[in-house]
């Protein structure tokens, strides 16, 4: 049995942190809660005082951002060597994925605020020809130049990956692949959080990288980035298979919001009335009997999810209804 003798003090070797991805979309904008000026997440230690991991998180949610938490699930735990604090202390990061509302947040403190997750993941807006164009002139032609500073088996696998992960030379744009592009991006040195750590091996000029670095959006401090990278692509496989878009709808919506809210997350277009079709064949909607009040134009249908279905099943193996 040990005993106290053989085991180092906690606090001295590893922190525990828990963090939060906790998202909304409004007016058809995919955003998140974000923290010190949208550069951290929601977080804080776990503390012995916290029943669970879980009551935790909730806990430093409320704490911070004063923000009502409805659906929340355990995202990932990050607990990589490089991941360290200024003090040199290594830290574990059990991340969440929520979904909610967006709601004004009266914690100036914290510098809380909502913030447009494509800020941070420019390329990943499929819908945006700005997006496609940052795509197609500054990441693709690095990213090429990165592959081919590779040497033998090493470029042709970089290459491999680089076409899988961005869509390039014939190979699909799958938009779950949020981490797997964010992952290339900073081992090639193009995002601002790669220029904190060396530059060895990375085969492009520090010129080169520093200029593309400065179009791939926002950075983070640590790898907070990395984390919502991760409840991004959770989210968007998500929901193909289970029907959690519906926390973030209010009660009563029209399809026309409800194709907006699943584009928003998506980053992708989808068709219209494939959409439609769908939403009928998984029976998931019923109308409430009301119409939009006030918009200009006709007036549309008003519906709300079924909660019995809610309760019953999940949408099985559904695809997004792509718009080509």
């Amino acid at each position: 049995m040990l005993t106290s003798t053989h085991l180092a003090a906690p606090s001295d070797t590893i922190t525990a942190e828990l963090v939060a991805v906790l998202v909304a979309v409004t007016g058809g904008q995919a955003r998140f809660l974000s923290t010190h000026d949208g550069h951290a997440l929601p977080s804080g230690p776990l503390e012995v005082d916290h029943r669970s991991l879980q009551t935790g998180m909730r806990a430093w949610i409320e704490a911070q951002t004063h923000h009502p938490i409805g659906y929340i699930e355990q995202l990932y735990t990050f607990a990589d060597r490089d991941r360290a604090r200024e003090d040199a202390r290594r830290v574990i990061s059990v991340s969440y994925l929520g979904l909610t509302r967006e709601a004004q947040v009266p914690a100036p403190q914290q510098a809380v605020g909502w913030r447009d997750w494509y800020h941070h993941f420019p390329w990943e807006d499929q819908r945006s020809p700005a997006a496609a164009a940052v795509l197609a002139e500054h990441i693709a032609p690095a990213l090429i130049a990165w592959c081919a500073a590779g040497a033998g088996a090493d470029a042709s696998q970089r290459r491999l990956r680089v076409d899988t992960a961005f869509g390039l030379h014939g190979a699909p744009w799958n938009e779950d692949f949020v981490l797997q592009r964010y992952e290339l991006l900073h081992e090639a040195g193009l995002v601002p959080e790669a220029q904190r750590g060396p530059a060895a091996s990375r085969g492009l000029p520090a010129a080169q990288r520093k200029a593309v670095a400065a179009r791939t959006g926002a950075p983070m401090r640590l790898d907070y980035r990395r984390i919502l990278a991760t409840g991004m692509a959770r989210l968007r496989a998500k929901i193909k298979y289970r029907p959690v878009v519906f926390e973030l709808m209010p009660e009563a919506f029209t399809l026309l919001q409800l194709q907006q809210t699943i584009e928003a997350l998506a980053g992708r277009a989808l068709h219209k009335q494939n959409f439609r079709r769908l939403v009928e064949q998984q029976a998931l909607v019923e109308e409430t009997g009301q119409l939009t009040q006030g918009a200009s134009g006709r007036p549309a249908q008003l519906f709300r999810f079924r909660e019995d279905l809610l309760l019953e099943r999940a949408i099985s193996g559904s695809k997004l209804p792509l718009s080509r």
